[in-house]
């Protein structure tokens, strides 16, 4: 794994659940808003064996770890590192942007994962200019088919960047069925900002009348 960050102690990453947040490094997508862009290209990594012997001493002290990035399913080595976490006893939750469909189903079909978190970064038809790099919306696509179908807990959520109008929150709320948790991000700006950012409130206010499409949306803010 090439971990390029360890938040060793986190409080609202993992629902219900105090964890520790694995950040990989890495990611097939270019989003301009991303706000771990230093994660893109670094090759400064953390020594896995120093990594899993914290994690083996927090063991029973926390509740869960997040494979984090960057994007996590795109290193080779997942599968053994989140093996070594459930032996462990942890809760593993995985944060992914949906690129990655065999991995996360290997995870499920397997059991290393307890939660997943995926981005919905626009509507489908706008990802390749939303999320560049190898923006797809079809792999995305399958990865909540793969969801809709599992048994564990998982959500999707969408940063509302500046590029997103209201029409589009709109679309994107019709465009997939009801979700069991859909989070509406407030953005926090990464650069000098051409466009108005939108604010607690405003993402408030989209939460309520998205509701209407998606009755278990809410604001994370």
């Amino acid at each position: 794994m090439n971990i390029a960050g360890l938040l060793k102690t986190a409080t609202i990453d993992f629902p219900h659940r105090l964890a520790a947040v694995v950040f990989t490094a890495g990611c097939n997508y270019d989003c301009g808003f991303c706000h771990n862009r230093g994660l893109l290209t670094t090759t400064d990594f953390m020594d896995n064996d120093e990594v899993m012997a914290f994690l083996k001493k927090r063991a029973g002290l926390l509740d869960g770890i997040v494979l984090s990035g960057g994007e996590p399913t795109l290193q080779k080595d997942i599968v053994p590192f989140a093996e070594g976490l459930k032996e462990l006893g942890y809760d593993v939750k995985l944060d992914t942007n949906g690129s990655s469909p065999p991995v996360v189903r290997t995870l499920l079909d397997r059991k290393l994962v307890d939660y997943v978190a995926m981005d919905y970064k626009a509507p489908f038809a706008r990802y390749a200019e939303i999320c560049r790099g190898q923006g797809d919306s079809a792999p995305v696509l399958e990865t909540l088919d793969i969801l809709f179908e599992s048994n564990i807990e998982w959500e999707l959520r969408t940063t509302v960047i500046p590029q997103l109008k209201p029409a589009d929150l709109q679309t994107m709320a019709d465009e997939v069925d009801t979700l069991p948790a859909y989070a509406l991000q407030l953005y926090r700006p990464v650069g000098i900002e051409k466009l108005r950012i939108y604010t607690p409130n405003e993402i408030d206010s989209f939460a309520k009348e998205l509701s209407k499409s998606q009755p278990n949306i809410f604001s994370r803010c």
